[in-house]
């Protein structure tokens, strides 16, 4: 297994069919345009591959915040349902420690549906702490 940036090569079409198990709402031209227009605000794609073909894919950002200081933040993070419980998530959480080690981040973060209690369990597994409550308020309209 490795880890690889996301490229306009011949993995691309692969990658968006992965991150489209995740992100329902969107059709390959939709989700290729939303990657393109996030990559310019410094999202990154990164995914695991083998000879089996692509495993698992994670969207990303380093950010600095007042509350975390340097960080990463996992956006998206989805493995292939046949791939799971195989130790590819934890090739990938290693992955994603010593990147942000590299680039001088000292957490990582990321939120998860309260619903996904495998995805909470193996967070949990890896080292990750349920921090805090995420509020969202949608569909905003002008009272």
């Amino acid at each position: 297994m490795e880890v690889q940036f996301l490229e306009k090569n011949s993995d691309y079409a692969s990658v968006l069919e992965v991150l489209l198990q995740l992100r329902t709402t969107y059709n390959v031209d939709s989700l290729s345009a939303q990657i393109d227009k996030q990559q310019s605000n410094g999202y990154q794609v990164v995914y695991v591959k083998s000879s089996e073909g692509v495993l698992a894919v994670a969207g990303f950002s380093v950010g600095e915040k007042l509350a975390w200081g340097k960080h990463i933040y996992i956006e998206d993070l989805v493995t292939n349902p046949e791939s799971r419980s195989r130790g590819v998530g934890k090739f990938f959480m290693d992955w994603f420690k010593s990147y942000a080690l590299e680039k001088g981040c000292g957490q990582i973060h990321l939120d998860s549906g309260v619903q996904r209690f495998p995805a909470h369990k193996f967070y949990l597994r890896e080292g990750f702490n349920i921090a805090s409550h995420h509020f969202s308020m949608v569909g905003i309209q002008k009272s």
